[in-house]
């Protein structure tokens, strides 16, 4: 019996895991397919493609193409169209599709989180909280900040494109990053609110511990709804959906 191809639609820490223990199982061949959104990525194990696919539409021909089985949804939890265009292309080719998520984050004693539903609304939240923020949101929700008046601290892997808030400062580093990194950070720049996406997970967890040490608020932006297909929080769950999934199928 041949290999089952699988597709992950990857970028994150836990899609690169899932990667590595697909490459190294004999009954799977595994294809990563990142954005292409950051200049030099990590690359995962295994066969990977870079670049957006055109679409619905276009990811459902490749599927077609590349004998795939089964497509795996690794994304960061805020690539919503990524993850709709994944259920729209894996309806279509008929093939089972599964989301790989990381549970976001729990607020615990001494936090002063707000929640908030988005980046428009967070630019309006935040300026009340401090005049000094670090906007640790990746380049996606930055234009929403554009209009702030207060000093914004930015961090990056690559340049942001414009619109960027007036007065900013760039600091270019990938993570992940320690609390007394992101400690110092604050320390520096005198920050006075922190402003994040609830991505979940420990390797970018130490900007938070570091705000709740610092006494800082914190401006959360609440995750797009999950994408209507099964869903696990982590590699073993995902490695033996597939398993299963795939062996009823053949």
């Amino acid at each position: 019996m041949s290999p089952a191809g699988v597709l992950v639609l990857g970028g994150t820490a836990e899609a690169r895991r899932l990667a590595a223990a697909l490459h190294r199982d004999p009954g799977f061949t595994v294809t990563t397919s990142l954005a292409g959104r950051v200049a030099v990525p990590r690359l995962p194990c295994g066969e990977v493609r870079i670049g957006g696919f055109g679409g619905a539409d276009g990811l459902a021909a490749w599927l077609r193409g590349h004998g795939t089985d089964a497509v795996v949804d690794a994304t960061h939890p805020f690539a919503a169209r990524i993850s709709a265009n994944a259920v729209a292309a894996t309806t279509a080719a008929g093939l089972p599709l599964l989301v790989l998520r990381r549970p976001g984050w729990t607020e615990g004693p001494g936090d002063r989180w707000h929640r908030v539903p988005d980046a428009a609304t967070a630019a309006s939240v935040a300026p009340e909280l401090g005049d000094r923020l670090f906007l640790a949101t990746g380049s996606g929700d930055l234009p929403a900040f554009a209009g702030v008046d207060a000093w914004c601290l930015l961090r990056a892997v690559d340049p942001p494109p414009p619109p960027l808030p007036r007065r900013h400062h760039l600091v270019l580093a990938r993570g992940p990053f320690t609390t007394d990194g992101e400690r110092a950070l604050l320390r520096e720049h005198r920050i006075e609110a922190l402003v994040a996406r609830d991505s979940g997970g420990e390797l970018t967890a130490a900007k938070l511990v570091a705000a709740r040490e610092l006494g800082l608020p914190v401006v959360l932006i609440d995750r797009p709804p999950a994408p209507p297909a099964p869903s696990v929080t982590s590699v073993p769950e995902a490695l033996e959906w597939l398993a299963a999934t795939l062996a009823a199928r053949r």
